[in-house]
């Protein structure tokens, strides 16, 4: 069978395929990470990654060029990305990280245009989703919702003694507030003493590092906190070098030095975000569409911090998903 399309004559196939290019849409994506670290960076990797492959399918495109941004920690350049991507009319905002999200939901709320969230770890708690399974607004998104209670047993593992902690998180991040509430909860259960110190910015995270170095703490807390990650290459040596074992919310803490990471893969996550951006793109709604969540039993251990420690950690594969070995460096290769 033939048929005739302006004058030239084509296979039953080829028209298939003439009329399934013109049904594609090309849609413009915004990226947009809270600041530059390891995790953050390796979701957005992920990401594009997925984008890409989706695209490469033929069906519909999804561009991301010139509209990756780095929000740099601070809500003005992060406003002023948002109103870039609306002047270049992106068709969906991907923020990564919760107060990137948070931004984005509110500078959203008059032209609701879709967000899809990547790494909150509490958008409940955020004040993001009306509920985990209905979001009830334009955006839904991923979570890397911390086990608490998983991670601090991993100290108790690692090393019986310890009975003085540090928390070590930033106040000014949402995401943190939940994690430190649930460890504070579950050490005074155990009757382990606490202390929390906290820092808005490199110059504070150090501080409060050297406090609890002081402190004597045997272990040190720090859930899934960008502004503590972002300092922990300036703040892993001391505490190796005082016999304190870091364990941090992502498996990046240990990349940059912290004894242990735990949490969920980041690179599946940033997959898993990309496809929920690519449904809602494709007619999902998002006030109807679950935030999604992983399995955060993946330790990753720095091994030249337990050598430099001293601590066995052979007992985390009992307990644990996978239990995942690092050295030091600045990004995941």
């Amino acid at each position: 069978m033939k048929k005739v399309l302006t004058g030239v004559v084509v296979s039953a196939a080829a028209a298939m395929m003439i009329a399934g290019a013109a049904s594609a849409k090309e849609y413009k994506v915004g990226i947009l990470k809270y600041v530059d670290d390891a995790s953050l960076n390796q979701i957005e990797a992920a990401i594009e990654a997925e984008l890409d492959a989706i695209s490469a399918e033929g069906e519909d495109t999804f561009v991301y060029e010139g509209n990756v941004h780095n929000g740099q920690g601070d809500g003005t350049v992060i406003n002023q990305i948002l109103t870039q991507m609306f002047d270049d009319e992106v068709d969906v905002i991907i923020p990564i990280a919760t107060p990137a999200a948070q931004l984005a939901q509110t500078a959203t709320e008059d032209n609701q245009i879709p967000v899809v969230f990547s790494a909150v770890s509490d958008p409940v708690g955020a004040g993001l989703v009306e509920s985990m399974e209905a979001p009830g607004a334009n955006i839904t998104g991923t979570s890397d919702a911390l086990n608490t209670k998983a991670m601090l047993d991993l100290m108790f593992i690692a090393n019986p003694d310890v009975d003085y902690v540090g928390l070590l998180y930033s106040q000014s991040e949402d995401a943190s507030k939940q994690a430190i509430a649930d460890a504070e909860a579950y050490l005074k259960e155990k009757g382990i003493e606490y202390i929390p110190k906290t820092g808005t910015n490199n110059t504070e995270v150090i501080q409060a590092a050297t406090e609890l170095i002081a402190e004597g703490v045997d272990a040190i807390f720090t859930p899934s906190d960008n502004t503590i990650m972002t300092s922990e290459l300036a703040i892993y040596e001391g505490f190796l070098d005082a016999g304190i074992a870091h364990y941090g919310g992502a498996d990046s803490f240990a990349l940059n030095g912290a004894f242990c990471g735990y949490g969920v893969d980041y690179t599946n996550l940033g997959t898993a975000t990309a496809d929920l951006a690519v449904e809602v793109l494709r007619g999902a709604d998002p006030a109807e569409t679950p935030v999604l969540t992983f399995d955060n039993g993946i330790a990753t251990v720095n091994t030249e911090s337990a050598e430099a420690l001293g601590l066995d950690y052979s007992g985390f594969a009992e307990v644990c998903t996978d239990v995942v070995e690092t050295v030091t460096a600045e990004e995941f290769e």
